[in-house]
């Protein structure tokens, strides 16, 4: 049975209507629908998952058409900035498929056994030795920090109206956040603050000065854990986000192009970056392997980022 013309014509004007990373979202969703499709036996909501999915395709394949057909600058500015909340969007569907599908296994044993090999120590009991209110606070205000590098480097580039390098950037960072969240489908792990240290007890073993709890209770929250909750109920609810450090990933990742197209922000970046990821060993989210590993795939995500940005773009 022949396609209708109708059909072929609105297939061609969403095809090149999306950009880059919209094919990017895209491939992903259909990789997520299919992992819960094939683990549908123990992912309760895979259902909901890629029902998700479906309805975030739609919703951005008629933004994508909407914004290049109306010609409204809102549009396009929306257009242009969904890929950062879709990239939460996309985070939030792990909590409900990597639990599962390892049957509630984790690997911070071999995370562990990984950083006495390194280092003979565990860092963060090592770290407690140098800890005080006032450092706590500092690198817990850079780890709170972490989603408005992105957004600081996108508006100074977007400010300038370099639109494909901005575009650029934006596709770099989805494709860096993809790579980590194929890692955690591999080793997940809740990380040292529940292992190697009670998790109810760390506004009192970490205290900070002015903002440090409630910055603490916002990245919990945001990681599905409610503070002041004991350490066993914390971890059945905590994400499985561990290995590798994204954190560590994708601030390396901000800071490379923020130096590469010679930002106005690119030294306070570096400087608030470096605390960031001392932080995320210090304030006990990550171990020393998980740092390692999302420093090492900063490389090929850099490496090969304008190989799929072409690739996607055609």
């Amino acid at each position: 049975m022949p396609i209708p013309s109708v059909v072929i014509r609105y297939s061609r004007k969403v095809t090149l209507s999306l950009h880059a990373t919209d094919r990017l979202l895209i491939a992903f969703w259909c990789f997520l629908s299919l992992i819960s499709l094939a683990f549908h036996s123990r992912i309760p909501f895979w259902p909901l998952i890629i029902a998700a999915n479906l309805v975030a395709c739609i919703l951005i394949c008629v933004l994508a058409i909407a914004a290049n057909s109306i010609g409204s600058k809102l549009l396009r500015w929306v257009h242009d900035w969904s890929a950062f909340p879709l990239v939460v969007f996309t985070f939030k569907q792990l909590y409900f498929m990597i639990g599962h599908i390892h049957q509630g296994r984790d690997y911070d044993q071999l995370l562990i056994a990984l950083d006495h090999a390194l280092l003979r120590i565990n860092p963060t009991h090592w770290l407690t030795h140098i800890s005080n209110p006032f450092l706590t606070e500092i690198l817990q205000i850079a780890y709170s920090l972490f989603y408005i590098f992105f957004i600081v480097v996108g508006l100074e580039l977007y400010r300038k109206q370099d639109f494909l390098q901005f575009r650029y950037f934006r596709f770099t960072v989805v494709y860096g956040f993809f790579i980590s969240y194929i890692g955690y489908f591999f080793l997940p792990a809740v990380g040292p603050r529940f292992t190697l240290h009670d998790f109810s007890s760390i506004n009192t073993e970490l205290p900070g000065l002015l903002f440090t709890q409630h910055l603490r209770w916002f990245v919990n929250i945001c990681e599905s854990i409610h503070s002041g909750t004991s350490n066993s109920i914390a971890l059945a609810s905590a994400q499985r986000d561990v290995f590798p450090s994204g954190h560590t990933m994708m601030t390396l990742i901000a800071i490379i192009f923020a130096f590469r197209y010679e930002l106005k922000i690119r030294y306070c970046l570096c400087i608030a970056g470096i605390l960031l990821i001392i932080a995320t060993v210090y304030l006990r989210y990550h171990y020393f392997v998980d740092v390692l590993a999302g420093a090492v795939l900063a490389i090929p995500c850099l490496l090969t980022s304008n190989r799929m940005f072409s690739l996607l773009k055609k």
